[in-house]
């Protein structure tokens, strides 16, 4: 408690505003950090809504993209397996929390309302920077923005010579704790009308270390990735993008499945691999500047598969089950946009429709005789979604300015009949809107407020999902469920003075209507659990998020993050009790130091209190300890050597103490004491 009362008391000291995972030094003041969360080229300091940024070099050094979000401010973390990662905001996760990649959709209609791992599959080799707006945009993104949006903003190349040029980078990557070995590569090469990028990234993990030398098996993984951008500009002011996007990890383990967890003396399953998860994606982008209207206008069109399959045997079962699932999802997004002075703002269409396709056979493993069965997903369902949206930004005076809009949403949903569901459509028309409002009240300090209301419509992984769940669960479908819906609040106070940043914000919301899982009172032949969805539960959610980034001296910086959320719940069916899976109180300390040109240090603490406040479905889970999550504290430190301009190498030694420690929600104890050894040449 007296770390966690420092770092907050380091936060306030330090009156800074602090938009980032944690904030490094060289970053340029707030006023010139340029974000695309308001839909138009803005600046932050004029965007209301509290917002997360992760720069290109916090992602390329990570195994996946959402490791880089560790120690962002508003964000938690939870991990089933090394090879995948979900981020919670607010105390919410999976389907209530919109993920984009450059403003098109990464959520799909497999996205499950528990943590979801789609973020994992995007290459990190193609993120120039990672968005994390924390509340509720609505009129901006509408359905799934109940909680916040995590948006990836894809690096694209570009040059200011007419020669043709290049550019390579190269990174090596080697750790104890997973036996981690990692290779990444991105070529650039064209001129200022013509660039273009190719990129590949492979790695490999074995067993996990966890604190105390304790191998988890099975936890290695391998992924591989690859990416092609084509970025044209025939006129300064048209342009042209053209991007492809491929990440596939060939075998994952679940581990939560495959090891005995609290409360079980076996493990739920024998087999249970995701084989293969895969992500395709294709994205072309035209923006014309004074253009039609005199207005600048942007059309997007993308498409994404992702493959989620898997290959499962319930624990010393003679049956293993071969799964198939498949979303197509298409989106087109016209934009028109204008702005000066005093009045900025963004109009346009949103349209998507997304498939799903499923199928599931079962396998006798002595006579290799197999059979179909019913599918995980009811295959040939679709969701359609049409939506119209205005957004606008007003300095109606030198000192403060209003925002908001309002989004007419148009979702339709059609379940096909199957022998274990019924025929369904659903078609949600929902009205969102938000409102935010700054004032400049003293030189380089904000107040900044937020309301918005917002919902999100139920989707194929809700309405239709049969299958094992975690815990020890089996769900089955329930066509018969609505749209959910979100009211939000927050407050804050941030400074942005070069180098120097704070911000405080205090949040609450309301979800209403929530789907969540209920158990139905009956069990499987072998033991699990059934359980249904259905729209029953009432959350209520508050918290606050403090972070801050300033100058010791000229070598020496530090940054602080905190983050603290409080959850509770009803769901008709038990008394009022704390929500699921609320992370606890939490903080992180760095401080780094600048030696000389060539040489730099860092060290960091990171702190989690106990969790012991958990709701029935916490207590039933096996990844959670009844009694609670223990709290934690690691430490780590780094060292950077800036050989020359071309080559960098990295040395870090990560939980130093070795402390054995589990991420609240997690289905796997985090890495133990790590060594790991980075090496990038650039030129």
């Amino acid at each position: 408690m007296k770390i966690l009362q420092l770092s907050l008391l380091i936060c306030v000291l330090a009156s800074n505003a602090l938009p980032y995972a944690y904030a490094d030094s060289a970053v340029d003041s707030l006023d010139e950090i340029v974000i695309s969360a308001a839909r138009r080229a803005s600046s932050s300091e004029d965007f209301s809504a509290s917002i997360s940024l992760i720069d290109k070099d916090d992602v390329i050094s990570q195994k996946l993209v959402t490791d880089s979000m560790s120690s962002a401010l508003g964000v938690s973390l939870q991990q089933t397996t090394p090879g995948q990662g979900a981020a919670i905001i607010r105390g919410l996760k999976g389907s209530a929390i919109l993920h984009l990649v450059d403003g098109m959709p990464l959520s799909n209609a497999m996205f499950r309302s528990a943590p979801t791992p789609y973020l994992s599959y995007v290459p990190t080799t193609a993120v120039e920077r990672i968005e994390v707006v924390r509340g509720t945009p609505a009129s901006l993104y509408g359905s799934q923005a109940v909680g916040g949006v995590i948006q990836v903003i894809s690096y694209v190349p570009h040059f200011d010579s007419t020669e043709v040029q290049f550019r390579r980078d190269v990174s090596f990557y080697l750790d104890t704790a997973e036996d981690l070995q990692s290779v990444k590569g991105i070529l650039d090469f064209g001129n200022q009308h013509v660039a273009a990028s190719i990129s590949a990234e492979y790695l490999s993990t074995g067993d996990r270390r966890i604190g105390g030398g304790q191998k988890v098996s099975p936890s290695g993984f391998d992924a591989k990735a690859a990416r092609f951008v084509v970025n044209a500009t025939p006129a300064e002011n048209r342009s042209w993008l053209v991007d492809l996007h491929i990440h596939e990890q060939p075998g994952t383990p679940r581990v939560d499945e495959l090891v005995a967890g609290f409360g079980q003396i076996d493990p739920s399953s024998s087999e249970f691999l995701f084989a293969p998860s895969r992500r395709v994606f294709t994205h072309v982008r035209h923006d014309a500047k004074e253009a039609w209207l005199g207005l600048n206008w942007r059309v997007d069109a993308a498409w994404q598969r992702i493959d989620d399959d898997r290959i499962t045997r319930d624990f010393q079962a003679s049956d293993r089950r071969r799964e198939s699932n498949r979303s197509d999802l298409f989106a087109v997004s016209i934009n028109a946009a204008a702005d000066n002075e005093t009045l900025s703002w963004v109009t346009g269409l949103d349209l998507q429709t997304d498939e799903v396709r499923s199928s599931r056979t079962q396998e006798d493993i002595v006579t290799s005789t197999a059979v179909a069965i019913a599918a995980r997903f009811p295959s040939g369902s679709h969701i359609d979604q049409l939506a119209a949206f205005v957004n606008a930004s007003w300095k109606f005076t030198d000192r403060q300015q209003l925002s908001g809009g309002l989004r007419v949403s148009d979702v339709r949903v059609d379940v096909p009949n199957t022998s274990v569901t019924e025929a369904a459509k659903i078609d949600v028309r929902r009205l969102s809107g938000d409102i935010g409002w700054i004032a400049d009240f003293a030189e380089s300090w904000q107040l900044v407020a937020n309301v918005g209301f917002g919902f999100r419509a139920p989707n194929i992984s809700d309405l239709g999902t049969l299958g094992n769940r975690p815990g020890n669960r089996f769900n089955i479908p329930n066509t018969n469920l609505g749209a959910e819906s979100v009211r939000q609040f927050d407050i804050g106070v941030r400074r942005h003075t070069g180098n120097h940043r704070f911000e405080l914000m205090l949040y609450t919301l309301q979800f209403d209507d929530r789907i969540t899982s209920v158990l139905t009172g009956d069990a499987t032949p072998d033991g699990r659990d059934i359980v249904q969805s259905v729209n029953t539960s009432k959350s209520s959610i508050r918290g606050a998020e403090a972070g801050a980034s300033f100058n010791v001296s000229d070598k020496v910086s530090a940054s602080a993050v905190l983050n603290y959320t409080w959850g509770r719940e009803e769901n008709g069916v038990d008394p009022a009790q704390a929500a699921d899976r609320i992370p606890p109180l939490s903080a992180h300390l760095e401080i780094e130091f600048a030696v000389n040109d060539k040489w730099t240090a860092e060290a960091w603490l990171t702190v989690a209190r106990e969790q012991d406040r958990l709701s029935q479905r916490d207590i039933r889970d096996v990844r959670i300890n009844p009694l609670g999550t223990a709290g934690w504290t690691i430490l780590g430190s780094s060292i950077s050597w800036n050989l020359n301009d071309i080559w960098q190498v990295d040395l870090a030694a990560d939980n130093l103490l070795d402390k054995r420690y589990r991420e609240h929600g997690s289905g796997i104890d985090a890495p133990g004491r790590n060594i790991s050894l980075t090496a990038r040449i650039a030129w």
